[in-house]
């Protein structure tokens, strides 16, 4: 989306990156301690029994989607990628463990020279995905892989659930564009996360300068009530900011009488004003009464974009109103009502015995409660009805059956430690809009409803 559609003045667009995913890699220190401690006192036990270099596989996967959610989206692999590169225990990690006796010095001698030195497969970024679809597959050793569960799990089950709240809101606005300000209603670093995932699930900008700065988002912003009040007219505010940021700058209208403040800000700016912002009251019928006036003192070009507490199913009531774009906070920044995913990570697979060679043998939590899993190293393809749209999750041990080969879903992340598959946030966003769109159309649908497409299992041998 061009930042002119929200009202920046020409002389602020031009230093903003116009398309996502051109961002800087920023240097961030050792991810290692982003676990929980059990993950290295099993690691510690596991050496000891002489089990921690037996072949592994484990799966990361959900039972279940939020309550009233028809597909979950794939957000985060791309932070994960970064994640498992900088998993290193330095010496300040490895003398706090020390200090702490969390584990003993042969452990320590251990950790001092981990790197993860398997493979990752993985559902692409921005990919959509059902109960029992396996999300991403870690293979490696018990102890290359265990230790990788709390950081993989953190990421993908907080960036999935902005992912899918801003796919719904995405979907809910149709062409209409998003804005992400969710910054100031979450954990800082939370927001930067949170600002990808949501440009991911179809948020054209973000307010948030480092998720700008970091992934490449475009960015806006332009005033809040505070700079109206800081004034001693709404006028002299008005007049300020278009001094500042040109004609057209977006002005806050909301902070005393919208009427009188639409009529100040076209007198200030003149009919060239870029947008006017509305913040508060009956959006609806505010929306309209705006826009009847805007269009009466000639300012017919003048966007409205609104704000205040959005949700998908605010977005989706404001449809027939004369609205240019959305402002999404608390909502979007929390998942719109499901803030994670409920995703696991499970060992699915292990070897007989440490030997390379040895087979696979499927193993699976047997416990009742809901809380069962499914053995076995897996596949997954999504299989198509005769008109090219998606028909059923199909997931399966053993051979895929040839029917299904060019629609199989995981893809190779990382390779011997190695990732070799990163790719532009540009590129995952427009994946998912693709996957999307290739759901049934009910996939959209606001109201309660079971997942658009059923997880079937194919049963066949545990791989190896």
């Amino acid at each position: 989306m061009n930042t002119a559609d929200l009202g920046l003045p020409e002389e602020g667009r031009e230093a903003l990156p116009q398309k996502g995913g051109g961002g800087r890699r920023v240097g961030v220190p050792s991810t290692a301690l982003f676990t929980d401690q059990y993950e290295l006192t099993m690691l510690r036990a596991a050496l000891k029994a002489g089990t921690a270099e037996r072949r592994s596989v484990f799966e990361v996967f959900t039972r279940r989607l939020p309550e009233g959610r028809r597909y979950g989206v794939v957000a985060g692999t791309g932070r994960v990628l970064d994640a498992v590169e900088n998993f290193r225990f330095d010496a300040g990690v490895l003398g706090f463990l020390r200090e702490r006796q969390i584990v003993d010095e042969e452990t320590l001698e251990w950790l001092a020279g981990y790197r993860f030195s398997g493979d990752i497969w993985g559902y692409r970024e921005g990919e959509v995905y059902f109960p029992g679809s396996p999300i991403m597959r870690v293979e490696g050793t018990f102890a290359d892989c265990v230790l990788l569960e709390t950081v993989i799990l953190s990421i993908l089950n907080h960036d999935s659930a902005i992912a899918a709240a801003a796919s719904r809101m995405s979907s809910a606005a149709g062409d209409r564009p998003l804005i992400e300000m969710g910054a100031r209603r979450t954990h800082e670093l939370a927001a930067v996360a949170a600002s990808r995932a949501a440009y991911l699930g179809g948020f054209a900008s973000t307010s948030d300068l480092a998720a700008g700065f970091r992934y490449g988002i475009p960015t806006v912003g332009t005033s809040a009530h505070a700079f109206t009040l800081l004034h001693d007219r709404e006028r002299d505010a008005f007049r300020a900011q278009v001094d500042s940021l040109g004609r057209g700058t977006t002005l806050l209208v909301d902070t005393y009488d919208v009427a009188e403040a639409v009529r100040t800000a076209v007198e200030v700016a003149g009919p060239e004003l870029g947008a006017v912002r509305i913040d508060s009251g009956d959006l609806l019928l505010v929306a309209h009464r705006v826009r009847q006036q805007l269009d009466a003192l000639g300012a017919t070009r003048t966007k409205i974009i609104v704000t205040s507490d959005l949700d998908e199913y605010a977005i989706a009531s404001l449809a027939a109103a004369p609205v240019d774009a959305y402002g999404v906070g608390t909502q979007l920044v929390t998942g719109s009502g499901h803030p994670t995913c409920s995703m696991v990570y499970k060992l699915v697979a292990r070897a007989e015995s440490t030997d390379p060679g040895a087979p696979l043998v499927a193993v699976a939590k047997k416990s009742t409660g809901g809380k069962t899993s499914i053995g076995g190293r897996k596949w997954a393809a999504r299989r198509l009805d005769a008109d090219g749209v998606a028909e059923a999750e199909v997931v399966g041990t053993g051979p895929m059956p040839a029917e299904l080969v060019e629609q199989q879903l995981l893809a190779e992340l990382v390779k011997g430690g190695e990732v070799v598959a990163r790719e532009p946030l540009d590129a995952v966003r427009d994946r998912h809009t693709a996957a999307r769109a290739n759901l049934p159309l009910s996939a959209t649908q606001l109201s309660r409803g079971e997942p658009v497409l059923p997880t079937e299992y194919v049963h066949g041998d545990s791989g190896s």
